[in-house]
């Protein structure tokens, strides 16, 4: 990705390392707990495989470390997509939208899936069906 086009970026063995600026970075507008919510999609199917939240740590961290790394609500702490599961994310590409109050990541998800049902995303269940 080209200057111009966004952040530096190389590419780690499996996800990519992204730099974003420090301007980039402080346009993100977390809500008053802190969070962003950060959408998964897949670069290849391009199916909606989850949505978690972020806040600035984990943001930083997914984007260093070229994998989704995410704040878990529940359990109050940093949460690396995969660690137990084994269902890793690697990030290909980082945006975020017109807001910046909302964030997409395009992954190469590895194992069975996205979501801890074992379904290969969490948006699974249609309305009407």
């Amino acid at each position: 990705m080209s200057e111009a086009n966004g952040p530096a970026s190389t590419v780690d063995t499996q996800g990519r390392v992204i730099e974003p600026t420090a301007e980039q970075l402080a346009a993100v507008n977390y809500d008053a707990n802190g969070l962003v919510p950060a959408i998964v999609q897949d670069v290849e199917t391009g199916a909606v495989l989850m949505m978690a939240w972020m806040n600035a740590e984990t943001l930083q961290l997914s984007l260093a470390e070229g994998r989704t790394v995410f704040w878990s609500r529940s359990r109050s702490e940093v949460w690396r997509k995969g660690d137990t599961s084994g269902d890793r994310q690697w990030i290909q590409q980082a945006s975020y939208d017109c807001d910046a109050d909302t964030l997409l990541f395009r992954v190469r998800q590895e194992g069975a899936g996205a979501c801890h049902t074992g379904e290969y995303s969490c948006f699974f269940r249609d309305f009407g069906a």
